[in-house]
């Protein structure tokens, strides 16, 4: 009887066991089905399809106001290839919407399936009507996202500007904010800037159904950021003024360089020969990049801020500048020219004119023997007990004007030149050298080399009477209330001002009294100048002028580079003048000029070898 009472309590034990278990399991089902909306959401978060947004690019004034880059609307095509129907696919119908080839979107596809969960850019700059068009058609696995792409209303500033290309690998490893397909800025303003100009991605996460068809914002867009526009940039540059130095360039190799000496703000900078930038934007952009690539010219490449040239004669206001506060040369002293300076069996030449000069009728002469005197005498001065010592202290002189160093401006690759050291002579001549060893470089030769940025910077300097303000491209950024503060910062040079007036005598005297800079006069300006004729291995010399005007409270300071122009009085300084002219008198009443500097024509037989070299292969 007890045992028969021990088997029905276990029987009833194990019933509600078995009772409570099923309660339990029943219990989870009604609240996973009824209350629990988690696994909803993981079943739904299998057809959510994140899109990135994109913000429209900032756009760039001119100083004036004028649209130098603006944004239009375009769209990318992507594609998720694991949603492409197996059957039923017409490539040829979405290949002609798309306006690319059917082989150009079947290659796409390929590369596409290798990445299958991953969206993948099918083609890019789709207009605006053939995106309409596309939707219509509802291609399964297919979706766009808005762009905008560049355009420039002026066709100017090709290497000034800069351009905006997908990103690479070293971009991407560099830079978390970027992904596979997106843009980034590439040169000139658009890379120094590329922060502000590029705005802020947003997100949209979207639902769609089994069949990729969108169903809507996934929880009513908790999960969407809003893009953020890119900064307006309001540069520094004069559009009109830009337009015509490039006008005047056309045929030529060289660069053109404007500053505003009170504000440091560029005002022209034209790198010659330029490219249209909407050629590199567009479909089209990788066949125009690899014609500009080839181009022995090198149109690609900014001289203006990475050229190095030898500055020739226009570096002898800077040796003038340094004999006088070494206190070797008064502006009064003379010194005689035999159409040259002799230094052992070696002679630096000179073209014929009245003997002896004072230092201001030197600088207006351009003579060579008096400058070459003039750095004689500083790196030989007795005080510093050696040619060495003397060349160093000229060193650190030449570095105060902004050369054999960048000058910090905006611009990312900004070259450095050359100013040659004590060190690279003991290099090359085994430390058995004398003062007559770099008499070149009295003149602007040998081993001296600098960026047109930094001989416009030297026309600012002396403008300015021994200072400069850093050279910079844009002038004003949205929503900032001031752009870099180094760019308001005086940059000083070790010479005092006292000792410019002479220097600013002689150039004056150069282009209104007499001298090698007449041609650039123009009535009331007071314009000042200095001629630079740079010698060249490869051709004829280069032609190079430094000038600014007016001679007191100068408005623009500018220097114009062109290899194998000839003598600096050539072309070089007709480019400068024109320049001057339009920028202070707002019109140009020299047309004859006009016609000559677009008439000149420059050989340039080193490019023609490079060239022929090329076709050979």
């Amino acid at each position: 009887m007890r045992y028969g009472n021990e088997s029905s309590m276990r029987y009833a034990t194990l019933r509600w066991v078995v009772i409570c278990v099923f309660a339990l399991l029943a219990g989870r089902l009604c609240y996973i089905q009824l209350i629990d909306t988690r696994y909803k959401e993981m079943a739904t978060s299998n057809i959510i399809r994140r899109v990135v947004q994109y913000p429209s690019r900032g756009e760039v004034l001119d100083r004036r106001g004028e649209y130098l880059v603006q944004s239009r609307e375009c769209y990318d095509v992507m594609v998720v290839s694991k949603d492409i129907p197996r059957e039923g696919f017409d490539t040829l119908r979405m290949a002609s919407i798309l306006e690319i080839s059917p082989e150009r979107l079947r290659s796409q596809l390929e590369k596409a399936a290798r990445y299958p969960r991953a969206p993948f850019l099918v083609t890019n700059y789709v207009s605006q009507q053939a995106k309409l068009a596309f939707d219509e058609c509802y291609f399964k696995g297919f979706y766009t996202v808005f762009r905008t792409a560049r355009q420039y209303p002026r066709k100017i500033g090709g290497n000034l500007l800069g351009y905006v290309g997908e990103v690479s690998e070293n971009d991407l490893k560099r830079w978390p904010y970027y992904s596979a397909g997106d843009y980034i800025g590439v040169g000139g303003v658009e890379s120094a800037y590329e922060v502000e100009l590029r705005g802020r991605k947003g997100v949209k996460v979207e639902t769609t159904d089994t069949h990729g068809a969108i169903k809507g914002s996934y929880m009513d867009g908790a999960f969407d950021t809003l893009p953020v526009n890119g900064r307006r940039l309001v540069s520094t540059i004069d559009a009109r003024l830009q337009a015509f130095a490039e006008e005047l360039m056309v045929g030529k190799v060289g660069a053109v360089v404007a500053i505003e000496p009170s504000t440091g703000e560029i005002l022209v900078m034209a790198s010659s020969p330029t490219y249209d930038p909407d050629e590199l934007v567009g479909r089209q952009r990788g066949n125009h990049y690899m014609a500009l690539q080839e181009n022995v010219q090198q149109p690609l490449f900014n001289r203006a801020v990475k050229a190095k040239y030898p500055p020739g004669s226009t570096f002898k206001l800077v040796q003038g500048l340094i004999g006088m506060q070494e206190g070797v040369l008064r502006p009064g002293d003379t010194h005689p020219c035999h159409e040259g300076f002799t230094v052992g069996n070696r002679k630096v030449k000179c073209h014929s004119h009245r003997s002896p000069v004072d230092l201001r009728d030197a600088v207006a002469t351009s003579c060579n023997a008096y400058f070459c005197y003039v750095f004689r005498d500083i790196i030989s001065n007795p005080k510093y007990g050696s040619v060495k010592r003397g060349l160093e202290v000229w060193h650190e002189y030449v570095e105060s004007f902004g050369f054999g160093r960048t000058l910090d401006s905006d611009f990312i690759g900004e070259g450095q030149g050359n100013v040659p050291s004590t060190e690279d002579y003991d290099r090359m001549y085994n430390s058995r050298w004398n003062w007559g060893t770099p008499i070149s470089l009295s003149i602007g030769q040998g081993e001296m080399g600098c960026t047109p940025l930094q001989m416009a910077n030297l026309a600012a300097i002396v403008a300015n009477r021994g200072y400069y303000y850093i050279p910079h491209i844009v002038k004003q950024i949205e929503g900032r209330d001031s752009i870099d503060a180094r760019f308001y910062e005086r940059q000083y040079t070790k010479v005092e001002s006292r000792y410019f007036e002479p220097i600013v005598e002689g150039m004056w005297r150069g282009v209104n009294v007499w001298g090698t800079s007449r041609n650039a006069a123009l009535p009331g300006l007071d314009v000042c100048g200095k001629t630079g004729t740079a010698q060249n291995p490869h051709g004829r010399d280069h032609s190079t002028f430094l000038s600014f005007a007016p001679k007191d409270n100068p408005r623009i300071a500018i220097s114009v580079y062109v290899e194998n122009g000839g003598f600096g009085a050539t072309i070089a300084l007709p480019i400068a003048s024109l320049i001057e002219e339009l920028y202070l008198t707002d019109t140009i009443c020299r047309p004859e000029m006009v016609r000559y500097v677009k008439d000149h024509v420059v050989y340039y037989p080193y490019y023609d070898k490079l060239r022929a070299k090329k076709e050979r292969k």
